[in-house]
C-alpha cells in the first residue's frame, strides 16, 4: 500500500518501526504460497476459448436488470483481458435447468456438444456462470473432452496475472482454497471408484484423503496468518493517517469505470498509469490531493467490482477493503456510457452493503457519472448524480467542491477566517489544533487574519480559552 506520510512525531516513528518490523513477511514466503498452483491450473499459455452463456428465461436465477447479450459481451471482455487468449466462438443458449449437472436440456446439450466438437483448435470452454459445481465441471469435461472454466476460475486467473504485491498474491491464494477443496472431493471420489481412496499411506496412519485435507488446512492457516500480519500493518498506517488528521475518500466502482483516471485528475499524480483493462487495480493505494479550501485529503483507489462474483472471492479481498469502512466519504464512480450502467450500480451497492460499512457512510455516498465525453449533451436522470469526464476534466471543479462540502460535513470541519492578536498565543494554538492555510499580518494593528480549517469542537475550545465572542 502506498501511503502519504507527513512529519509524524518521534514516538510515532519508533512505534511504527517496531510494529512494521513485527509485520514483515519475507517475499520468498509469499511466493512459495503463490506458486502452489491449483491442481487443474489454467496455465500461462495461449488459449482459444469457446464461450457458452446459459440464458435462464424464468425463475429466481433469471437476470432482470441486464440481457443475455450484455452478459455475453462482459464474458468476452474477461477473456480479452488475458494476454494470448482469444475468443474462437460464442453462443447464447436458453435453459430451463441451470441447476442440473449439464445445465441444459437434452436437445440443447446435444446441439452444443456437436458445435464444440466441430470447432477446431479450442483449448477451453468458458461457461459464463458464477460457479460450476465440481460434478458439473467433471460431467462437461468428459462430454466435451476439453478444459471447462466458469467465471470464478477466469476472474481468479485474471487476478493471478495482475498480482504484484504480497497482499494481492496472498488474497488470491486464499481465494483458490474453495477450488482446491472442490478438486480434492473429485479426486477422492475417483480414487474410491478405483478402490484406492480409503487406503492408508504407509507408516503415516492417514489415508490419502486425510493427508490432502491436512495439507490444505495448513496452507490456509499459513495464508491467513500472513494476511493477519499485513492487516496489522495496514491498521497502523491507517492510525497514522488519522493522527495526522487527513480525511480519507474511498473511490469505488465497477471494474474499468475510470476510478484510477479520476484519482489522477483529482490529485495530479503523474505516477498513476490508468489501464483500459478489467481488474487493473488489485491493491488498495492511497494518493494525496488538495481540495479547493487547501485541505489535504487522501484518495483511496480500490479493487473494482464485477457481477456474479462468488462470496468466497469477495471475502478473500474483504480485509483489503477495511479501509473503506474507515473512510470519511465514499465516491461511487459509474461508467455512465456503459449499456449496463444501472446493473453495475446495483452490483456495487450490493457488495458495499455486504462489507458492513456504517449506515451513515453508505447514506452519504457521492455518485459520479464518469465518461460523459462519450455521451454529448448528457444530463443525469438521478438528482444526485454528478456528471464528469476524468479524461477531459469536464465537471471536475464541481466534483472537488462537492467532495469538500461532504468532507466538511462528515468530519465536522469548519473553514474560518479569524482575527488573532499577535501578542497572544492564539496563532500558535491554531497551528497546533487546526490546519492554518493562510496568514495575513497587519503589523500596525498587531493582529493577523488567519484562514484555518478546524473542527467545531476545537473551535469551541479556542473561543472559550481566548474569550472570543465573534
Amino acid at each position: 500500500m502506498q501511503v502519504f506520510w507527513i512529519a509524524p512525531s518521534e514516538d510515532c516513528i519508533i512505534c511504527c518501526q517496531e510494529v512494521l518490523e513485527d509485520c514483515r513477511i519475507e517475499e520468498s514466503e509469499v511466493d512459495e504460497l503463490f506458486q502452489q498452483q491449483i491442481p487443474t491450473s489454467i496455465g500461462e499459455g495461449y488459449h482459444r476459448v469457446f464461450i457458452v452463456h446459459p440464458d435462464v428465461k424464468w425463475g429466481s436465477k433469471k437476470q432482470i436488470l441486464t440481457t443475455a447479450e450484455l452478459q455475453m459481451a462482459e464474458a468476452v471482455g474477461l477473456v480479452n483481458t488475458l494476454q494470448n487468449w482469444t475468443v474462437v466462438d460464442k453462443i447464447i443458449l436458453s435453459t430451463k435447468t441451470p441447476d442440473k449437472k449439464r445445465l441444459f436440456g437434452k436437445g440443447n446439450f446435444q446441439m452444443l456438444t456437436e458445435r464444440i466438437t466441430k470447432t477446431s483448435n479450442i483449448t477451453a470452454v468458458f461457461v459464463n456462470v458464477e460457479r460450476l459445481s465440481a460434478l458439473s465441471e467433471k460431467e462437461l469435461e468428459e462430454a466435451w473432452g476439453i478444459k471447462v472454466l466458469d467465471r470464478y476460475t477466469v476472474v481468479l486467473h485474471i487476478f493471478r496475472c495482475n498480482a504484484r504485491t504480497k497482499e494481492a498474491k496472498l488474497q488470491i491464494s486464499l481465494a483458490e482454497i474453495p477450488l482446491l477443496r472442490s478438486r480434492l472431493r473429485n479426486e477422492s471420489a475417483n480414487l474410491d471408484q478405483q478402490g484406492g481412496g480409503s487406503r492408508y499411506i504407509m507408516g503415516s496412519g492417514e489415508t490419502w484423503m486425510e493427508v490432502q485435507q491436512r495439507m490444505l488446512r495448513e496452507r490456509e492457516l499459513k495464508i491467513r496468518a500472513a494476511l493477519a500480519k499485513l492487516s496489522r500493518k495496514r491498521h497502523l498506517l491507517r492510525s497514522s493517517r488519522r493522527q495526522q488528521q487527513f480525511p480519507t475518500i474511498s473511490i469505488m466502482g465497477y471494474t474499468n469505470c475510470g476510478k484510477t483516471t479520476l484519482i489522477k485528475a483529482l490529485t495530479g499524480d503523474a505516477g498513476l498509469e490508468p489501464r483500459d483493462q478489467l481488474f487493473a487495480t488489485l491493491d488498495v493505494t492511497v494518493h494525496a490531493g488538495v481540495l479547493p479550501c487547501r485541505m489535504t485529503v487522501l484518495f483511496v483507489d480500490t479493487i473494482g467490482f464485477l457481477s456474479q462474483l462468488p462470496h468466497q472471492l469477495i471475502d478473500s479481498f474483504s480485509a483489503t477493503l477495511e479501509d473503506v469502512s474507515h473512510s470519511d466519504l465514499i465516491v461511487h464512480v459509474r461508467d455512465i456510457s456503459h449499456p449496463e450502467t444501472v446493473n453495475q450500480k446495483v452490483n456495487v451497492l450490493k457488495v458495499l452493503k455486504s462489507l458492513q460499512i456504517p449506515e451513515s457512510l453508505l447514506n452519504s455516498i457521492l455518485e459520479v457519472h464518469n465518461k460523459i465525453d462519450l455521451l454529448p449533451g448528457y444530463q443525469p436522470s438521478e438528482l444526485d448524480g454528478l456528471p464528469v469526464s476524468a479524461l477531459t476534466g469536464q465537471g471536475l471543479e464541481d466534483l472537488k467542491q462537492r467532495i469538500e462540502d461532504a468532507i466538511m460535513e462528515s468530519t465536522g470541519q469548519l473553514v474560518l477566517t479569524l482575527k488573532v492578536e499577535l501578542s497572544t498565543s492564539q496563532l500558535s494554538w491554531l497551528y497546533k489544533h487546526g490546519t492554518v492555510q493562510e496568514v495575513s499580518v497587519e503589523e500596525e494593528e498587531g493582529v493577523a487574519l488567519v484562514r484555518v480549517i478546524i473542527s467545531a469542537a476545537a473551535y469551541g475550545r479556542y473561543r472559550k480559552l481566548f474569550q472570543v465572542t465573534e
